[in-house]
């Protein structure tokens, strides 16, 4: 068992870890800003990573506090859901309801996870690492696409 200290060092070691293996991999060496994540340019709308003690996960997620908007925002992903999934052996996750443990805080997630990695096991990183790249350039690639659909159906919704 870890404590507080002790695992903050490992998250720290992880994603640095992470960042250099990003570093090196040929699709994202070229790029200034390696993921767009929080950088959507929609309210509320960001594509994330999440590890844990039993599996890996690469979301998007929807994080408005007003339950009616964050939903609205969640069905109009829903409609490109086919397209959204392009790329993907596995169907994604479509989670309209989702407490977050570290807030409390009730989210929409779209998500494809990785079972049976622990965080906790340095010999689970780099395969925890491939899973994140392979599976953050599908989706960031194709939430880039249809952003701008996206963007005008929320603004046209509001």
């Amino acid at each position: 068992m870890y404590s507080r200290e002790e695992l903050k060092i490992l998250r720290s070691e992880f994603w640095e870890m992470f960042g250099q293996r990003c570093e090196v991999h040929p699709e994202l060496r070229e790029r200034k800003k390696k993921w767009v994540l929080h950088r959507t340019k929609i309210r509320d709308v960001a594509l994330k990573f999440e590890i844990g003690r039993e599996d890996a996960k690469v979301m998007i997620e929807v994080s408005h506090k007003n339950e009616n908007k964050r939903l609205q925002v969640f069905e109009i992903l829903e409609k490109y859901k086919a397209i959204l999934e392009l790329g993907f052996d596995d169907d994604l996750t479509w989670d309209f309801v989702h407490e977050r443990e570290d807030s409390q805080k009730e989210v929409c997630r779209i998500y494809t996870n990785l079972e049976g990695v622990d965080f906790h096991r340095k010999n689970d990183w780099p395969e925890i690492f491939n899973f994140f790249i392979d599976k953050m350039l599908i989706l960031e690639r194709i939430f880039m696409e249809i952003r701008d659909i996206l963007l005008d159906e929320i603004i046209k919704s509001e």
